[in-house]
């Protein structure tokens, strides 16, 4: 019986000491395992204004989204400030996966059809991977849909890829904090046809954007773009500006903003600004963004990075 119990106990205090290595081994392991914090929520939505935001529409969701553009300020009552005229674009975002995202749209200015593919090639993280900033690559291009009288009427031997433009674009940003995030957008733009032969098809510009969270559901943002010298006619074209405001209800952003620009698309917008915002010739516009679950996204891991 003595036997019996203090073998009981030796194989009892074995067991209690493996079981305290154990949990001091588990402990260190825990430790060793630091996860990674993505950061998330950099905008409200996938475009700050006319240009894209280095966040892509979930993965599995539908981003249906109507951009309107009024006319210029300054033409006045007779024309109620620009109300009497409008621009419009209509698109649709899709998030494929984390990674990509892919839209179209269609503009009422310039008839143009448009397309694009969205990548995220780094995503700023803290933790166990530290990325201090996130990297996305934007590919684009646009169709322009004009009779081929209006496009170029003095054109001889117009083909169907003069109606074409193409857009690589990197977006480099930083969430600072829970209130700022900057980014940075190097840009190049190949235009199949020019106003005239002594405009360069293509076309280098720096794009420049970020918000600033006011309150939980409300952020001012911003956006400007600088075309490099000597490629565009400057006594036609200036560069794009604008400042806006995003409005998050639920499932909806309303993003109200004004900008020098009428176009809505990558081409229009940085190359065909027209506009002169010291002297009134200013747009009120407005994004609405709708979103819906297509699928189901799976549970995501860091392993997925």
């Amino acid at each position: 019986m003595k036997f019996a119990l203090s073998a009981f106990l030796f194989f009892f205090t074995l067991a209690v000491f493996a079981q305290d290595e154990d949990d001091d081994l588990l402990s260190l392991i825990d430790e060793e395992e630091e996860t990674v914090n993505f950061t998330a929520a950099s905008f409200k939505t996938n475009r700050i204004v006319n240009s894209h935001s280095l966040e892509n529409t979930a993965n599995g969701v539908l981003d249906f989204k109507i951009s309107h553009r009024f006319g210029f300020v300054n033409t006045g009552l007779y024309e109620m400030f620009g109300l009497d005229n409008a621009q419009v674009r209509i698109g649709l975002d899709y998030g494929v996966n984390d990674h990509i995202q892919i839209g179209i749209g269609r503009s009422g200015f310039q008839k143009m059809y448009d397309g694009y593919l969205k990548a995220k090639l780094l995503r700023q993280s803290t933790g166990a991977r530290n990325m201090p900033v996130t990297l996305t690559y934007l590919g684009a291009a646009s169709f322009n849909s004009l009779r081929e009288n209006i496009i170029a009427p003095d054109l001889e031997g117009f083909e169907l890829y003069h109606r074409i433009s193409y857009v690589h674009q990197f977006i480099v940003g930083r969430k600072f904090n829970d209130r700022l995030t900057l980014q940075l957008m190097p840009t190049l733009l190949h235009r199949n046809l020019t106003a005239a032969p002594e405009f360069e098809n293509t076309v280098f510009a720096v794009g420049s954007g970020g918000r600033f969270k006011v309150t939980k559901r409300i952020a001012v943002t911003g956006e400007y773009y600088y075309v490099l010298p000597d490629q565009i006619n400057t006594d036609l074209y200036t560069n794009s500006a604008a400042i806006g405001v995003d409005i998050e209800t639920g499932g909806h952003v309303f993003q109200l903003h004004v900008t020098n620009s009428t176009a809505m698309f990558e081409n229009g917008f940085i190359t065909q600004t027209v506009g002169n915002p010291f002297d009134g010739d200013l747009h009120f516009g407005f994004n609405i963004s709708r979103v819906f679950t297509i699928k189901k996204p799976k549970e995501f891991t860091e392993d997925d990075w």
